[in-house]
């Protein structure tokens, strides 16, 4: 099995701000104008980007959300937890991973405007997937808050937002 370092190296991954490494891997050339994608973005978007996303048992994936819904693609390595809280409160884990008989599942699409997170929760570990963003992803539409400000927002999860976010 290979290490994460030799994977981040092969693959060319780079620190993502939310946590973890990654490397876009597609963007289409067609694009959607604005006045066809509704009120929360601004300008165009294109149709469709893809990355290889690492986390590690070090390097988690905080807290955040974008506009658009995010599908998650099991690839290799340990499986993922992935946490999201809904813009009502509610909070819900589901486990990305090949072990369909334990409850893992290889994909997952996590709603837009959902703040979510993911971690490898085996010590030691790390995790290779994809994520794929329809519209595409364009940092206009990603939002990373600070520990006081998701506590604020959602107070009984002040616990889970202590672990899951960076600062």
């Amino acid at each position: 099995m290979l290490s994460a370092q030799q994977i981040i190296d092969k693959l060319e991954l780079q620190p993502h701000p939310e946590g973890g490494y990654f490397k876009e891997t597609y963007r289409s050339t067609g694009k959607i104008p604005q006045e066809s994608l509704g009120d929360g973005y601004s300008g165009k978007r294109n149709f469709s980007t893809c990355i290889y996303f690492m986390l590690t048992s070090e390097k988690f994936s905080a807290l955040h959300r974008i506009e658009q819904d995010e599908i998650w693609h099991f690839y290799y390595g340990a499986p993922i937890k992935l946490h999201i809280i809904t813009n009502a409160g509610e909070y819900s884990t589901h486990m990305i991973g090949r072990n369909i008989e334990n409850g893992e599942v290889p994909q997952f699409v996590v709603p837009g405007n959902c703040w979510f997170a993911g971690e490898v929760i085996e010590k030691d570990s790390f995790s290779l997937i994809g994520c794929t963003v329809s519209p595409g992803f364009d940092f206009d539409d990603f939002e990373l808050k600070s520990r006081k400000e998701l506590t604020a927002l959602y107070p009984n999860l002040k616990k889970e937002i202590e672990r899951l976010t960076h600062h």
